[in-house]
Formats: structure tokens, sequence, C-alpha cells
């Protein structure tokens, strides 16, 4: 049976390999495969039944060698510090490989958010800022949503920011209401992204969108926008799956005409952490399968767009390898070390995750531009801007890939890890042994 990693030691074993590759410098690779900055802290809260409850929180800040740190804040019942700084690695890679100018951070808070009303939830936003305030603002280190945190979260933290600092500073955190400093688009983001690339891979493979079928992993944001868009280009989704609290179990939902992202985004079938509503699941005509049906589809592409480490060693040969051609890493690190050695081998045009769901942190970075300029775009500009950059950048990493005949993970990383240490070197930060 495999054995699930420590995920911060996962990102720094393939950090380890595409370093050897690069032939990193020593001292460059002993800086980098290590965070700048990482803190814990305690948080107390003042419950609404009058007692004090005290949380763990985490923020990582791995690179700041490009820009300001960039990253979610997360709300998860089993989030660990080793967790927050495998994000904060991969958001610095993420930023590089779409050539952003922004670092890499991640936060987190031991907390399932779904057993705290929001007055509660309101109290821990504004205690986290408090615990981070001397790290973070809007040229040092920048939050946003992520797991179990949304728009009105980003709220209650820009307001505490702004009532310590004494000043109005939007760009503080992203993810933001529109409206409130918000940009349009940032919800739709990271699944576009996902979208983006996929068609730009089809091409690649010679396959017509029309043609395309996916099963997705996940039903929260970047899986419900995923669905739209690809649905939107003429393909069809004939699974998506989603974790039940309640029972505590996941779920696949399908349907062999195909998954209406109308149905998906209509009222009452999502509740706001990506959970269906298997009563609507089933007025639509899906049908309820165990959770793991998602992965063994028929399909052209698969999707894991939930947590990390999805797929693994015990389940990756699960893959209709006969069927599946596109594997689209919507989700931060979705496959183990061991399972991404079988989709290498297989052949399987594999689009790693900080490229694939680059998205999301490329519209928080329209939204910073925009909340500094005081100046707001239409949808369809941030869009234009999305696809120009997410395109830019896929087809960079696929050229690389067939430039030095290599695995397209490996050439966004030697993409991304150049970008990182030229500025690492730049600043004088490090020096290496020319």
């Amino acid at each position: 049976m495999s054995k699930e990693m420590n995920p911060f030691e996962l990102v720094q074993a393939q950090f380890d390999q595409n370093a050897e590759k690069l032939n990193l410098d020593p001292a460059m690779r002993e800086f980098l495969r290590e965070p700048e900055r990482v803190m814990q802290f305690t948080i107390p809260v003042d419950m609404d039944d009058g007692t004090t409850k005290t949380f763990m929180g985490f923020r990582s800040q791995h690179s700041t060698a490009r820009g300001p740190a960039k990253g979610g804040l997360r709300f998860a019942a089993d989030e660990t510090i080793d967790m927050v700084k495998q994000l904060a690695m991969m958001m610095a890679w993420k930023c590089a490989v779409v050539d952003i100018p922004l670092g890499g951070g991640k936060g987190g808070v031991v907390v399932d958010p779904r057993e705290l009303s929001d007055r509660e939830v309101e109290r821990l936003c504004r205690g986290w800022v408090r615990k981070v305030f001397d790290i973070v603002g809007p040229e040092i280190d920048v939050p946003a949503p992520d797991v179990a945190t949304n728009p009105q979260d980003m709220l209650w933290i820009m307001d505490e920011y702004d009532t310590i600092a004494r000043s109005r500073k939007p760009g503080f955190v992203t993810g933001k209401m529109v409206g409130v400093g918000g940009s349009l688009g940032r919800t739709e983001a990271t699944g576009y992204g996902v979208v983006y690339c996929i068609r730009e891979a089809l091409k690649r493979l010679g396959i017509d969108f029309k043609d395309a079928t996916a099963s997705i992993q996940g039903a929260g944001n970047v899986a419900t926008y995923a669905c739209e868009k690809f649905v939107q280009y003429g393909g069809k989704v004939v699974a998506i799956s989603c974790w039940d609290p309640q029972s505590k179990k996941a779920y696949t939902y399908s349907s062999e005409k195909g998954i209406d992202p109308q149905d998906l985004l209509a009222p009452g079938t999502l509740d706001k952490y990506g959970t269906i509503n298997p009563e609507k699941a089933k007025s639509f005509g899906w049908k309820q399968e165990e959770g793991d049906a998602w992965l063994k589809k028929s399909v052209t592409i698969l999707i894991p767009a939930a947590l990390g480490q999805a797929v693994t060693g015990d389940n990756v040969n699960q893959i209709d390898f006969k069927s599946v051609k596109v594997y689209a890493e919507a989700a931060n690190t979705p496959t183990t070390l061991e399972a991404d050695e079988v989709l290498k081998k297989k052949g399987v045009y594999v689009i790693p995750d900080f490229l694939c769901n680059a998205g999301g942190v490329t519209v928080s970075y329209f939204e910073q531009v925009q909340n500094n300029m005081n100046y707001y775009w239409s949808k369809e500009e941030v869009f234009e801007k999305l696809e120009r950059i997410m395109t830019n950048a896929f087809n960079a990493v696929a050229d690389l890939a067939l430039e030095k005949k290599c695995y397209t993970r490996d050439a966004a990383y030697l993409i991304a890890i150049q970008r990182v240490a030229r500025a690492v070197e730049g600043r004088g930060w490090v020096k290496t042994k020319k």
C-alpha cells in the first residue's frame, strides 16, 4: 500500500529532482527548498456561548524575491504547518511560471468553519489578522480565499487590517466582493484557467473539443467553473464528485447525457463548501456513485479539483488509460510521486498543478493592480488578459517539454525555478559559484 507523503517533503522532492536537472548551484538549491519565514500562532476566539476557544494558525512565506508573497488562507480541520509550507512553495512556482511579479505564501487555521457561526468566523478572521499584522501588507504578503474561506471572510480581514493600520489598503487582500475592491471575473478565474490550458493541450493532441469528455473530482468553486467553461467550449462533463460532511463520505454524481453547469450553479444545488444536495442531483437525473468513481470514467480528460494527494499509487491504475489523454491538475499537488510516475509511463498529457490552476492567482494580481489604480476593468477585459497569460504560459511549458524531450511537469519547474533563482541571485541574497 502506498503511504501518503508529508506534503512539504513531496514538493521538496519534486524541486530537488528539477534542481538537479538544472544543475542549480548548491547554495541556491539549499535556499530555495525552504521557506523564507514560517509563523505559527494561537488565536483565542470568544464563542457565542460565552466561552473562549483557541485555534492554531499558520503563515508561510516561501519566496519574496520576485514580489510580495501571495497565497490564500485555508480553514480546515486537518490543516498542518507542513501543508501550509507545501502550498506556499507551490505558490512561488505558480506565480513564476505565469510570470507575474509575486512570490509564494499561504496561511491556514486548524478549524472546520461549518461548526462555527458567522460571528465566530468573523472573530477568527480578525484574530488571524492581529496575529500576522507585522509580517503582512500590500507590499509584503497578500492573502486571498482558499479552502473554506470566501469573499466575506476577505472583507473582514481587510477591515481588521485597515483598522489596525488606520488607513485604507484594499490591495492588502484579494478575492474580495465586487464593489468593495474585488475584481470581476475572480470567481471564475481558476476554473476558466484550467480549461484554457486543456484547450491548448487538445490542440496539440489533435482532439476536437466537441469530441472531448471530462470527469471532475470536487464540486467547489474551481470544479464548478471548470465545468461551465468546458461545456461552453462544446465538451461534455459526465461526472463530478464531492465530500458530504453529514455522512462523512465522498460521492460521485454522473450523467451520460452530461452535467449541465446551469444545474450545478442553480440555487440549492451546492452549499458554500462545495457539497452537492443529493435531492437536487436526483431531480436532474444524476446517478449517485461511490466517491472514487470519477477516476474510473472512460473520458478524454480527468480533472482532479479537490484536495492534495488524491491520486496515489493505490488508485492510479483505476484510470482507463485507453481513454484518458489529458490529466489536468486543477487542485494543488493532487498526485503523489508514485502515481505521477505511472501517468508519465502511460504517456498521459499532464498539465501540472502550478500551471493548470494559476488562473486564480493571476486574477488576484489583476485585483491588486486595479486596487492600486482605483480603476476597475470589465469582466471581458479581465478574461481577455487571463486567457492571454494562461495561453502563453501553457505554450511556453509545452514548447520547452518538446525541445528538451522532457515531462511537462519538469518543463514547468525548469521555467519557474530559473525565474525565481535569477531574482534571488540578482538581489544578492545568495552568492553562487560562477
